[in-house]
């Protein structure tokens, strides 16, 4: 029987809620004031809460750790937004769990 994953740990994201749960949770631990508002999926997370380049950092290194993958430097600015993120990571943690 396997155990259920916290998502503080690696995860094997099937769906799309669950890829969406871990962005949000990893923006909640360097904008602790994302939980208080809904975040707009278009919109930058910079526009929406306040972030620098370090948390920023901060957090797109959280959610390689979470989901196991490696996100190159020159695609940082693609995970800029709740919908870039789960744009780019979809396809990366569907085939991570396929594995």
């Amino acid at each position: 029987m396997q155990r259920a994953c916290t998502l503080g740990e690696v995860v094997g994201v099937r769906t799309e809620l669950e890829l969406r749960a871990v962005v949000l949770d990893a923006l909640g631990k360097v904008a602790p004031e994302s939980a208080a508002i809904e975040i707009e999926a278009g919109r930058s997370f910079r526009d929406q809460v306040e972030i620098d380049s370090l948390d920023f950092l901060n957090f797109l290194l959280d959610i390689e750790a979470r989901l196991g993958v490696d996100i190159p430097e020159s695609d940082y600015p693609k995970l800029s937004s709740l919908a870039g993120c789960l744009a780019y990571l979809g396809p990366l943690t569907s085939s991570a769990s396929e594995r």
